[in-house]
């Protein structure tokens, strides 16, 4: 298979540049103007696993407090995920998706390059994520299981987004 790939860094007003890689038609990109917070939200209240009925309000602050990426086809969302960072020594890998007729093209792997190479995720002293199925993907990129688990700790609500009925 021929691969058409391109690479562009744009300039933005507020001097931040974006990242944008166009490779066999789909477009990836750490460009907020361009996610369509509609459908990252459809996705994730409805087909993920960890954030079912999560309200938009919830995705959309968490869209503007992140580094989110996104893959695209033909102007549509098609793929998403976010980092979660003080940029100076901790990110978090969260919300990774991609729709299931575009999943087993390498799309999350092509997204994974792009993003470990951003530079506010350079340097940092720890990349951590959570993940059921993923294992094999994120293992590439230098993801281990915790060495210690027993030394890490979490508050967890289940369910938090569910509505509880008394």
């Amino acid at each position: 298979m021929v691969s058409h790939y391109s690479l562009s860094i744009c300039a933005t007003n507020s001097s931040k540049t974006t990242m944008e890689i166009t490779e066999n038609g789909f477009v990836f990109s750490d460009d907020k103007n361009k996610i369509s917070v509609d459908a990252v939200h459809q996705y994730l209240s409805t087909q993920s696993y960890w954030a079912q009925q999560i309200p938009l309000e919830t995705v959309r602050r968490s869209i503007a407090h992140s580094i989110c990426f996104g893959i695209y086809k033909d102007g549509l969302q098609i793929g998403f995920a976010r980092w979660i960072t003080d940029t100076a020594t901790f990110a978090y890998l969260a919300d990774v998706y991609v729709e299931k007729e575009f999943q087993g093209q390498g799309l999350s792997k092509k997204l994974m390059t792009l993003m470990m190479f951003h530079e506010d995720l350079q340097g940092l002293r720890r990349y951590q994520l959570a993940t059921r199925d993923a294992h094999g993907l994120y293992s590439q990129f230098g993801f281990n299981p915790l060495e210690d688990p027993d030394s890490v700790m979490a508050i967890v609500i289940k369910n938090a987004y569910q509505e509880h009925k008394d």
